[in-house]
């Protein structure tokens, strides 16, 4: 998995699987394009991941959400629910606006 911890008004994180890096799909008039210039951050091992989501629910950051590996970790940390995740072309995703 790519994190990328980007410094905006407040924080976002965006974690991708590594394979959906730089690969765009569409689905009706929904599309979902997972470009290297916001997702590809640093490849981290999953511990390193769950600090950082810990980290930034305590800063109040937004989180983008894309993959299989992703969405599972969010779902089996409680920071997202089933009903929060959408899917285009079948791969989910989430966004958590805290």
């Amino acid at each position: 998995m790519y994190i990328n911890v980007i410094e905006a008004y407040r924080k976002i994180i965006a974690i991708a699987d590594a394979e959906l890096i730089g690969k765009t799909f569409s689905e009706g008039n929904k599309q979902l394009d997972i470009k290297e210039s916001f997702y590809k951050g640093d490849i981290k091992p999953i511990e390193e991941i769950k600090e950082l989501i810990i980290f930034g629910l305590k800063e109040d950051a937004t989180f983008n959400l894309v993959g299989e590996k992703t969405i599972n970790l969010a779902l089996e940390m409680g920071i997202i629910n089933e009903e929060s995740v959408g899917k285009i072309e079948n791969i989910p995703y989430a966004m958590i606006l805290i």
